[in-house]
């Protein structure tokens, strides 16, 4: 598996289009996963290595791309699982069980709009290494009641979605862009990602939720802290 340590970005540093950390950052959870050790610039630029190193996620982000859907981003799982992938020395792929990919249309809110999205992306993924989940975030309040039981705010872009999450560490997301930068959406930082810690976000009443994608991810990452 792929180990987050100096010898990655030292050899990251011979293509001038990969960002590499500050110079004397120590490359371990505790250090990143600390404000006071190093700063969110650092760990952005950890994270963009990371993304950029993983080849199948790269495809996706590139097959995202092609798709063109409005307002996209490729979120979660897949991204804050390969940093804990990568700081535990586990292969990458390591429980991603799906590719959470956001897009905002509100224009067209009916299920069979967004059906139609999900069948172009699935001739577009069909060598992806797990599913890839294409969910337009502009519907989502017309459904999350019936199915979770409370009210959804409705939202006005994608961004908005990962403020809705369950947990802040959950709150992460890129998009590759048409000049090849990888824009980030992070609005509770990094730290938690990278000090592998698990922490509710309280803006819905989503604690049963919560409580099972914590069980699931000490399960598959034993290291992690999960904050009650």
């Amino acid at each position: 598996g792929r180990v987050l340590d100096l010898e990655t970005f030292v050899a990251a540093q011979t293509s001038p289009r990969n960002p590499v950390p500050s110079s004397g950052l120590a490359l371990d959870r505790t250090t990143l996963g600390d404000p006071a050790c190093a700063s969110e610039d650092d760990r952005r630029r950890v994270l963009e290595l990371l993304l950029r190193t993983d080849l199948p996620l790269m495809r996706v982000l590139r097959g995202a791309r092609r798709l063109a859907l409005p307002d996209w981003r490729l979120a979660s799982g897949a991204i804050y699982q390969t940093v804990w992938n990568a700081l535990t020395g586990r292969a990458p792929g390591h429980g991603i069980k799906d590719y959470d990919l956001l897009y905002f249309d509100g224009t067209d809110t009916g299920y069979e709009a967004e059906d139609r999205e999900i069948a172009r992306g699935a001739a577009l993924f069909a060598d992806a290494p797990v599913p890839v989940e294409i969910r337009n975030q502009a519907r989502v309040h017309l459904w999350f009641q019936a199915r979770f039981g409370r009210a959804y705010p409705k939202l006005r872009c994608t961004d908005e979605a990962l403020l809705n999450y369950a947990s802040k560490t959950h709150a992460v997301a890129v998009r590759l862009e048409n000049d090849d930068r990888l824009s980030i959406v992070a609005p509770f930082g990094l730290a938690d990602v990278f000090a592998m810690r698990l922490v509710p976000n309280p803006v819905l009443d989503n604690a049963e939720t919560y409580a099972k994608k914590a069980a699931r991810m000490s399960a598959a990452w034993p290291e992690i802290e999960v904050v009650p």
